[in-house]
Parts: structure tokens; sequence; C-alpha cells
């Protein structure tokens, strides 16, 4: 992998020994292994991307890490399957555009287009599966989903604009015209490639200030995923690990005492099941109502494990991965993060 653009791009933003630690984790597309050149296709930024964020989301969710550390010891790499990340829809966020749109001018320059459409009735949200066009069965996906503040009330909105209103936007203009470029190219100059990735990965984490006890109080009492993002902001809510029997790895992650959902959720139509690990929690510093910083312990990121199976897709009469999400097992996954109230250290 040395002599690769991929481990290059690694290489110069992390180190070369850092670079070679994250490669020996993940199973890494073919498709992603280009010989070194002076361009980076989108292919090789996307697969950079998702490499990047799959660490963040480790350094965040201890027994993420933990499962992952024990794979590679037994001679196993993790098979990145999708990340999951939350916005908010319609409602002020500064200087950062709301909803999937801060997300969308990402992916689709990354070779990302809408493989589903997933109404989340039960927590007012709409999730949408993002797909690479160019290798849709092994680049991972991305799982974002859009909180509809205007079915809560009216005191819950205002508190959404009073926390949100001050995200600002990591994306400079220069970072926008290289996504630009990237759209109509496909490829960017390596040196811009490594100008661009950390600012992408910069966008995965909250843009806001932190609210206060009593802004987080309200917005929990109503809906806890947008208490979360109150704190977590755009933050990989998950990532997920595609192994061949969820069950199993399910009990074995049981019988070590790790924190994991009882219950497998399974699609509708029964090729996709999913459970996860509960979700770390995380210490963040909240003011209370004389405006002193109060550290609170909350729900973070979590760490899923998913099974697909293979179909014959009847349309075009060949074998396909089922790369659909399921909205029951989404709002049923999404609970990890559930929390009914903060507690103080």
């Amino acid at each position: 992998m040395s002599t690769t653009n991929l481990q290059f791009v690694l290489s110069s933003l992390l180190g070369a020994e850092h670079a070679s630690q994250l490669s020996d984790l993940l199973q890494i597309p073919a498709s992603t292994l280009r010989p070194r050149s002076d361009t980076v296709s989108r292919i090789e930024i996307a697969q950079a991307l998702n490499m990047l964020l799959f660490e963040k989301l480790l350094k965040a969710v201890p027994q993420g890490n933990d499962y992952v550390q024990d794979s590679v010891r037994a001679g196993n790499k993790i098979r990145f399957d999708h990340g999951a990340l939350r916005t908010v829809l319609g409602i002020s966020t500064g200087t950062l555009p709301a909803g999937e749109a801060a997300f969308t001018r990402i992916l689709r320059p990354l070779g990302y287009h809408v493989n589903g459409l997933y109404p989340l009735q039960r927590i007012s949200m709409t999730g949408r599966a993002y797909a690479h066009e160019d290798d849709p069965e092994e680049i991972a996906q991305f799982f974002l989903s859009e909180l509809h503040p205007h079915n809560f009330s009216v005191e819950f909105q205002n508190t959404v604009n009073k926390v949100l209103a001050t995200s600002q936007d990591p994306i400079d203009s220069h970072s926008a015209q290289l996504l630009q470029q990237l759209a109509a190219d496909k490829t960017l100059p390596i040196t811009d490639t490594l100008t661009l990735l950390p600012v992408l990965v910069a966008c995965f984490d909250r843009q806001h200030d932190l609210p206060s006890i009593a802004d987080y109080q309200t917005l929990l009492a109503e809906s806890a995923e947008m208490a979360w993002i109150s704190t977590e902001g755009n933050a990989f809510n998950h990532a997920t690990d595609r192994v061949p029997n969820v069950e199993q790895v399910a009990d074995a992650q049981r019988a070590l005492g790790r924190a994991i959902k009882e219950k497998i959720e399974i699609s509708r139509n029964g090729r996709v099941r999913q459970t996860a690990f509960r979700a770390s929690t995380v210490t963040r510093a909240m003011r209370d109502e004389n405006g002193v910083l109060v550290d609170m312990k909350v729900p973070g990121s979590f760490y899923e494990f998913i099974s697909r199976d293979r179909f014959l897709d009847e349309q075009s009469q060949t074998d396909k991965l089922d790369l659909t999400f399921d909205s029951g097992n989404a709002q049923g996954i999404f609970k990890m993060t559930a929390s009914a109230s903060p507690a103080t250290n």
C-alpha cells in the first residue's frame, strides 16, 4: 500500500506509522488501491475520509475500540459498512447550511448518490442512505438523517433555533471551490486533496455552542435525538461493522460483559439484521441557571453491527448485496443514544 495514492494521502496527514496502523484495522476496497500519481480520484478521497472518520469514532467509543482491537489481534479486519449522522431541517443554523444540505455538498462531489429514503416517523426524522456510485458494495455508505422541529412545540422550536443559531460553517471559500472542482473533474491534484480532507473531517463535529442545562432539558423532554444533536452536533452518531453473523457477534460481546443491545433489529425483508453497543457516556460543560459551567454526563456515539444478505435482483437478474436500510431497524438502533436525563459529575 505504500505505493498507492490512498496510503500516501493518509501518511501525509497522519504520519507513516499511524497511517499503517489505521490501514491494518480495515478491509480496504481494491477499487481504492490505485498507483501513486499527481491526481487523486473521488473514490480514493471518499475512502480516505471514511477511514479518518472511522478512527475518529473509535476514539469517542471505547467499547467499539476494544472490539476492533480484539478483532485485529484475532487476525480479522473490520468491514466498514456505513456511518450515520444527524442534522436539523428548516431552522436557523448560523452560517452552516440547514439539514442534509450541509453534507450533500460534500457527498455528491465524492461520488455518492441517494440510495434510499426512510421515513422515521416515530422520532420525527427522515433518513437518507447515500451509496458510492463507483463501488457501492465496498465503499461505506452514509446514513444521513434530518430532524423536523416543526413537529414539536413552539418552545422546543425556539430552543432549537437558539442553540443552532451559533453554528459556524467549517467549509471556507477555497474548500468550497475544491469541492466544485472535484464534482466537475472527479479528481483533484494531490496537494489540494491534502488541503481539503482535514476540512471535510472537521465537518463531522459539533459546529454550534453547547446548550445550557435548561435548554438541554427542554430539548430532551420532547426529543432524545435533538438533545443528542445539541451536544454532539454532526459527529458520527455511529459507525457500523459489516459482519457475517450479527447474532453470533452479539452473543460473543455479551459474554465478554460489554453493553450490547438485547434485541436484534431485523428488516421487513429479513435480509438486514442490526444490533449495537450502548452509547458511550461523555462529559459536556453546560451552564446552569447562574451561568456557571457544570460538567454533565450525556450520551455520546456508539458502535453498530450489521449483517447483509445477498439476493437475486429480478429486474437485472444479477446477484446483489442488500444495501438497503429499514425504518424500523433505524428507529430501534437510534434508541442507543436515548437518555432520561443528564447527570452531573
